[in-house]
């Protein structure tokens, strides 16, 4: 599957490990959050990506976080925001500095509200029309909640907290 970042079709450039697959000993990986330790563990100081399911709280990552370069949000149904919560903590609760993917089913409406919760690509099927995607991150100019992009926002946001 293409990955869309910023309106714009890139590579993906990581080995996606499925729940009982080998987890290769080179280049990047992204794996099921319960074997985590076990891709970190690798003798190669390659990169490492978790994907969470939308069921995980991400304070479970804070040991990690500095080890990861990919965590990947997983949004089952479209009308499932969990994982744009999941984001919104990962960037201001965790600080986390790497890729926010979004993966599952997402629609194109719901393409500017990821990358202001914090997503940096979205994976997309291979027979999308990308224009519409494109078209929806132009698509609003105003927002009413506060965006970890640089911009402000009208009115009032309220924040939750973490412990």
């Amino acid at each position: 599957m293409p990955l869309l970042e910023k309106g714009h079709v890139i590579a993906d450039r990581w080995q996606i490990v499925t729940d009982d697959a080998a987890i290769p000993e080179n280049g990047p990986v992204l794996v099921p959050a319960p074997r985590l330790s076990e891709a970190l563990g690798r003798a190669s100081k390659d990169e490492v990506g978790v994907i969470l399911t939308p069921d995980m709280e991400v304070a479970t990552l804070r040991p990690a976080i500095d080890r990861l370069s990919l965590i990947a949000l997983t949004f089952p149904v479209f009308r499932d925001g969990r994982g744009f919560s999941q984001a919104r903590a990962l960037r201001e609760h965790l600080h986390f500095k790497g890729d926010i993917r979004a993966t599952g089913h997402i629609l194109p409406d719901q393409y500017d509200m990821l990358l202001r919760c914090g997503v940096t690509t979205v994976s997309i099927a291979d027979d999308v029309d990308i224009t519409f995607w494109q078209k929806a991150m132009d698509r609003y100019t105003v927002a009413s909640q506060p965006s970890i992009l640089d911009e402000k926002s009208e009115g009032h946001g309220l924040r939750r907290f973490m412990k």
